[in-house]
């Protein structure tokens, strides 16, 4: 029987020093098979160095990282741009 787990994580540090010392075929009862990408698609995007401190302080307010910043106002964009769009279409009709 074994006593460890696979540790839930997202460092790659933690998990490579794990799975260096442990085989997969010892947690097949825990893995599941994934159907969609589990990587996220990436976009680097420059800032000056007052942009990206008056992100990390906005973030830092609410106590998340951030990238989380930056991604709501991404989504709040492109909804507003969504919601425009679809009310120019409706009007062409």
């Amino acid at each position: 029987m074994k006593d460890k787990k696979i540790p839930q994580t997202d460092s790659v540090e933690e998990l490579a020093q794990f799975w260096d010392l442990h085989d997969l075929t010892d947690f097949e009862d825990e893995l599941e098979e994934v159907h969609e990408s589990v990587f996220q698609h990436a976009v680097t995007i420059p800032l000056t160095s007052e942009d990206a401190a008056i992100v990390n302080i906005l973030a830092k307010s609410r106590g998340v990282s951030p990238h989380v910043i930056i991604q709501e106002w991404v989504a709040e964009s492109i909804a507003a741009v969504s919601l425009t769009t679809s009310k120019e279409i409706t009007k062409t009709k």
